[in-house]
């Protein structure tokens, strides 16, 4: 189980990376490793640590559970209902990450206008 998530957890490193627009490189030097370490994270050569864990969902701004959706034996840990609910970052980033900068440029500026709306409820 632990080599499958090694690569499940590095492709979607290297999923979000790359829908972010950065390149190794700037990720390694942002969690203080070389950029090969980071290679080798994306491959799943190497297991990645708690703690850089923390750092790399920090830096590129994904809850640390997006590093385990999709991956069969979680899924199997947690119910059904919170699986469908709160698990869509992977859909979402998919999504947003096929569209044009002209898209992204205007998804980002409807949701910074909304944010500034009062939750009602």
């Amino acid at each position: 189980m632990e080599e499958n998530f090694n690569i499940h957890l590095g492709k979607k490193l290297r999923m979000r990376r790359l829908s972010l627009g950065l390149t190794q490189t700037k990720v390694a030097q942002a969690i203080n490793v070389t950029f090969q370490q980071i290679q080798k994270y994306e491959k799943g050569t190497n297991g990645v640590s708690s703690n850089r864990l923390m750092q790399l969902s920090q830096f590129l701004k994904v809850p640390i559970i997006y590093f385990f959706e999709d991956f069969k034996e979680f899924k199997d840990v947690i119910s059904d209902s919170e699986s469908n609910e709160d698990l869509n970052y992977s859909f979402l980033s998919r999504t947003f990450a096929s569209l044009s900068r002209t898209q992204k440029e205007k998804i980002l500026q409807i949701l910074n206008n909304t944010s500034q709306f009062e939750r009602v409820g």
